[in-house]
């Protein structure tokens, strides 16, 4: 087997966020994988030669390939290799469908094929790419991970404000476990995809009187800068991204 898997980082939104290593890999490589969260649009892996017309409809539901169009040359000359990977919490499910779609790269790989698999912000940090990046590193295959700036760099920069200074603690924390006890950790609290844990997260920050902000679709086109608590709603979307510090910092 002499392909190679790239997991490739396309950072948090803004297409010039890419980096130039990320940008030469993906050109480098024969295929595209893009993962499909819309499980009515998708239910199984489904691989095309070339931007044909149904592959160009996937494309406009993979928000990671909308960030790196731009900089991606002769896409028409690729493949392009569709996995779903819906938003759900059923293990026994999610087994079932990362297993389908490491047998659709294992297949490309064995052909010989550089596979460019496209991920969100840091291909390390809560990545659709890691479930099929581990099983090809188990099966003895050849796999790489590309770094991406991560979104909570991208959203204190937008910010204009550090993550954490001198002895200061960094939590990274999925929003929809334990926003509570997260809380009450000691340093700076980075809650990822609040979107659906919106109103909680809301509720939690004003109980513990600590400073606030958030950016909704960082880099993107609607992107939605917040500094204030109460304007939060919970029609925020999922890729809204909160930093709580300790207010006597600021």
């Amino acid at each position: 087997m002499d392909g190679i898997l790239y997991g490739i980082g396309t950072g948090p939104g803004d297409p010039e966020l890419m980096t130039i290593k990320a940008v030469k890999m993906m050109n480098a490589c024969d295929v595209i994988v893009l993962p499909i969260s819309n499980q009515a649009l998708l239910s199984e892996p489904v691989y095309y030669e070339g931007l044909t017309e149904k592959a160009k409809q996937f494309n406009v539901d993979c928000i990671a390939y909308q960030i790196a169009k731009s900089n991606i040359t002769r896409p028409e000359k690729k493949g392009f290799l569709y996995l779903p990977m819906p938003m759900i919490k059923d293990s026994e499910i999610l087994k079932r469908i990362h297993n389908q779609g490491f047998e659709a790269v294992m297949k490309l790989l064995r052909a010989g094929n550089k596979l460019a698999f496209l991920t969100l912000g840091d291909p390390t940090i809560y990545s659709t790419y890691l479930y099929i990046h581990n099983r090809v590193i188990k099966k003895n295959g050849k796999a790489k991970i590309i770094n991406g700036i991560p979104s909570f760099c991208a959203t204190a920069a937008r910010l204009d404000i550090g993550l954490v200074e001198n002895s200061e603690q960094l939590h990274i924390i999925p929003a929809s476990y334990g926003v509570k006890e997260a809380l009450e950790l000691e340093g700076t609290k980075v809650f990822m995809k609040a979107g659906k844990q919106m109103q909680l997260v809301k509720d939690e920050v004003k109980k513990s009187d600590k400073a606030f902000w958030m950016v909704e679709n960082c880099g993107m086109e609607k992107e939605k800068v917040y500094d204030n608590i109460e304007d939060l709603s919970e029609e925020a979307g999922y890729y809204s991204l909160i930093i709580v510090k300790e207010k006597n910092r600021w």
